[in-house]
Formats: structure tokens, sequence, C-alpha cells
């Protein structure tokens, strides 16, 4: 019946106005679909429909794939900026495209270091005792984080719509088109963000630290035991999400912090202009790379990743 009904559909279709047009009935036949976007599909099929909140580990997971895919709706506003030279694209890339990118970027410092401090407690807390080890506790505080970057980045939005200024000919940085009150917010931002991300970072050598102690100990007392082989695979673990997160943000605050007092002076503008470009790209490889944490610490990433080479080959 639903043949047939295909079948009238079909003919009552004016194949005319539509040139060249050839019907197969094998889909085979027709020009392949491009599957150069099914990894990205397969992180987050995995980590956000089919894995189960079974650890915190995994729900801070899940929040980084959602921080990655801020990022990736921000990067055709950056590219068009770079494209064209419209100012109303300039704006909307100050403006939103910008504030995209931040809230990515703290969003996934934070969530790193989440995930970090649940892989330390579960070396020194094996059995689970600790309240941040359990479940329930990690929607919350991915919540509060989620809730407390998008209100910062609300209030950002707003003042610079409120403190733009109007131009005649396209400025280099964005703090070219606000005024005074909007460039204070901006540095107050920027500094309070640069404070958090030490914070991270300070934390993260220490968890990194304090394992590699631990496996030391261990492999000194019971080189062969599987408990020191637990700890060894938790310190690479760890290096692994140190190495990415310092490849990634370390660049971009080395040069963040000059420019927030230096940007006035024109010696120092053009230098600066160039290696906030740079670090802001190398910012956004952590898209890139944090597939790499997926593939370490989810089980079910793993999994879905060789079935999807299998039936790939």
């Amino acid at each position: 019946m639903s043949d047939r009904g295909g079948e009238e559909v079909t003919s009552s279709f004016n194949w005319s106005s539509v040139p060249n047009q050839k019907k197969v009935n094998n889909l085979t036949d027709c020009v392949r679909i491009d599957s150069s976007a099914h990894p990205f599909f397969l992180v987050v099929y995995t980590l956000v429909f089919l894995q189960k909140p079974s650890s915190n580990t995994m729900i801070y997971l899940k929040n980084l794939v959602v921080a990655d895919f801020l990022l990736s709706l921000s990067l055709p506003i950056r590219i068009t900026d770079y494209a064209t030279s419209s100012a109303t694209i300039h704006q909307v890339n100050c403006n939103f495209g910008y504030s995209i990118l931040y809230l990515n970027m703290y969003a996934s410092i934070m969530f790193m270091g989440y995930i970090a401090a649940s892989r330390y407690l579960k070396v020194v807390q094996p059995l689970g005792t600790h309240i941040l080890q359990s479940v329930p506790v990690a929607p919350i505080i991915s919540t509060v984080t989620w809730v407390f970057f998008l209100a910062m980045t609300c209030i950002y939005i707003i003042v610079s719509f409120n403190t733009q200024k109007s131009f005649t000919s396209d400025p280099v940085s964005c703090q070219g088109i606000h005024s005074g009150k909007h460039i204070l917010l901006y540095n107050i931002l920027h500094i309070s963000s640069c404070v958090m991300f030490l914070s991270v970072l300070v934390s993260l050598v220490f968890f990194y630290y304090s394992i590699s102690r631990r496996v030391s100990l261990a492999q000194q007392r019971h080189p062969a035991s599987s408990n020191s082989k637990k700890l060894a695979k938790s310190r690479r673990n760890m290096l692994v999400l140190v190495i990415v997160f310092c490849f990634c943000f370390v660049p971009y605050h080395l040069v963040r912090l000059p420019k927030i007092f230096l940007w006035g002076y024109c010696s120092w503008t053009k230098v600066l202009y160039y290696g906030m470009e740079v670090t802001v790209i190398m910012s956004s490889l952590n898209v890139c790379l944090d597939p790499v944490i997926y593939f370490i610490l989810c089980k079910g990433f793993r999994t879905h990743l060789r079935l999807g080479v299998v039936r790939g080959n």
C-alpha cells in the first residue's frame, strides 16, 4: 500500500523542472556522503546519550562536550569576521563570538579541573567515601558552574551593547568599539578569569605530583602488584590531562595578562595583537584534543570508536 502511494507521489512530481535527474534503486549508486563529521557525532552520541551517569567523571565529561560544542558555534562568526571587512560582522563577533569563546574556554578549564579532582580523589579515597565523589553532587556542581558562566556572559553582552560607540573605520581590536566603562569591566572579568585559571593549573600540578609520589612509593614496596599498575595508569591519565590543559590554555594566559596592562602602548599593540590571535587558535584546539581525554577516561567511547573503525574497514 505504501509502495503504491509512493509511486503516485513520484509520478505527480514534475521531473522536467529538475534537469539531469536519474532515479536509482540502490542508494550505493549515489554520491557517497562525506563522513568526516562522524567522529564528532560519535563523541556526542556516546557521552551524552548512551552513557549513564555512573560516575561524576562521566558527568563532567558530558559537560566538557557541551562546552566544546559551544565553541564550534562561535567559529563561523570568527571566520566570517576575518574573511570580510563588514563593521556589522565585526560587532557581532566582538559581542557574541568572543563571549561564546570565553564561555567555552573557562567552562572547559573548570570541568577539566573537576575531572582532575575526581581522578585524584579516586586515588586517595578508593572507597569513594568523600562527598565530592558521590554521583548526585556532580550535576549540582555542573549546574552552578553553567549558571555562573552564563550569567557573566549575559552581563558582558548587555554592557557591550550599552557602551558600544559608533565608528567610521574597522578597529583592529574589539576594545576599539567600546567605551571606558566596558573596558574596565572587560579587564576585571579577565583578571578574575586569570585567577581562576591559575587556581586550576596549580591544582592540576598538585594532583599529578601527589599521584606520581604515590606511584613511586607503591612501586618501591610492591612493584608487580595490581595496585601499582592502577596507580601508574592514573598517573598516565592525569599527565595527559595536564598536557592538554597546558598546551591549550597556558600560552593564552601568558599573553592575556600583559595585554590587560600594556594594550594602550603603541609599541606593544602589534605584538600583543598577533600573540593573542595565535594563542586563541591554540586554545580553540582543545576541541580537537579533548577527544584524547574522552578516549582514556571513557570506556564506552573507546568501545564505540573501535566498533566504528571495524565497521569502516
